[in-house]
């Protein structure tokens, strides 16, 4: 009997030790279907649950819920706030793996850097992994569908044609209830590598255009630092071509001063379809333009000054209006 009690002890520390193990080994430089990405959400709870929790704020076509990770330490006082949202192209796989090595990363950085510490009692972040998740799904079904942008909303009677671009969609009317807390917005997409401001129409200049470019610019730097890879700058109608109803522009008309569209690796290449290889680069240069303009944003917020660019720590906003819900 002792025997077997040893053996039953044995058989449970390494079933512990197995569980722990793949739990630690989350690989960040692979792409994940949706499933694994809703199991990192729940242990990202598990693992920091005094920093991080899970909101749902909206539904899918497909009536699946659209979740995000809010991020920050607990003030007991209402904070401001940081949106980034990823995936809102089905296709443009890299994004939701950059949102969640920046979910990682702020949360292995933030017990040990005094400067990341003072950014998360100060602001929340709002992370959405995946925006458009019914087009997400399907993107992953087999290789004929690989490159699907939309939704899966089905078209007008009188069309065949299926889905609708959620970054073509935004309008000045969908305000949020929470909007004035929001300090910058975020949206991550691929490809091109470019740092995309207000406004998309080639008639529109956005009110702080110089302070966008000299942030922009400051942020391309900090990413050409640590790979050597360069992005430019600009409006799309500049650098891109022009664009109607993204949501950049429409965070920018609710009042967000600092407004970023991240495309992302490469320049062509491989297109939407990046190789794992390439992922770990990516996320580790764009991670730095990030930190860039959230450090800018939280320091004139709070510190009343301007991040120079030299600053190494680098934010983001509230955009989708896919329902009315309050992100508290």
């Amino acid at each position: 009997m002792l025997i077997s009690v040893r053996l039953s002890f044995v058989v449970l520390l390494s079933a512990v030790g197995t569980a722990t193990i793949e739990r630690v080994q989350y690989d960040h430089y692979k792409y994940h279907p949706l499933t694994e990405i809703t199991s990192w959400m729940e242990q990202m709870v598990k693992d920091h649950p005094d920093v991080v929790t899970v909101v749902k704020y909206g539904k899918t076509y497909e009536s699946r819920d659209i979740s995000l990770l809010k991020i920050g330490l607990n003030t007991g006082k209402e904070k401001k706030a940081i949106w980034m949202d990823c995936g809102i192209h089905a296709r443009e796989w890299i994004a939701p793996a950059f949102c969640q090595y920046f979910v990682r990363e702020i949360l292995q950085t933030y017990k040990t850097d005094a400067k990341m510490e003072e950014m998360m009692k100060n602001v929340d972040f709002y992370v959405t992994p995946v925006l458009n998740i019914d087009g997400y799904i399907y993107t992953w079904e087999n290789e004929t569908t690989r490159l699907w942008r939309k939704n899966r909303s089905p078209g007008p009677e009188d069309c065949a044609c299926y889905g609708t671009d959620l970054n073509r969609n935004f309008d000045a009317s969908w305000g949020r209830s929470r909007k004035d807390s929001f300090l910058c917005f975020l949206s991550i997409h691929s490809y091109g590598q470019m740092l995309l401001i207000p406004y998309g129409h080639p008639n529109y200049t956005a009110p702080n255009y110089d302070e966008l470019m000299m942030v922009g610019q400051g942020a391309t730097e900090a990413m050409w630092k640590v790979h050597q890879t360069n992005y430019t700058v600009g409006t799309p109608p500049d650098v891109l071509y022009p664009i109607s109803g993204s949501a950049t522009d429409w965070a920018r008309m609710q009042g967000i001063p600092l407004t970023y569209t991240f495309e992302l690796r490469d320049n062509g290449r491989y297109r939407f379809e990046l190789p794992e290889d390439q992922i770990q680069p990516t996320c580790e240069e764009a991670y730095r333009g990030v930190l860039y303009i959230v450090t800018y944003t939280h320091d004139k917020t709070f510190n009343g000054a301007v991040a120079n660019t030299a600053v190494t720590l680098s934010g983001i906003l509230l955009a989708a209006g896919v329902t009315g819900a309050t992100l508290r």
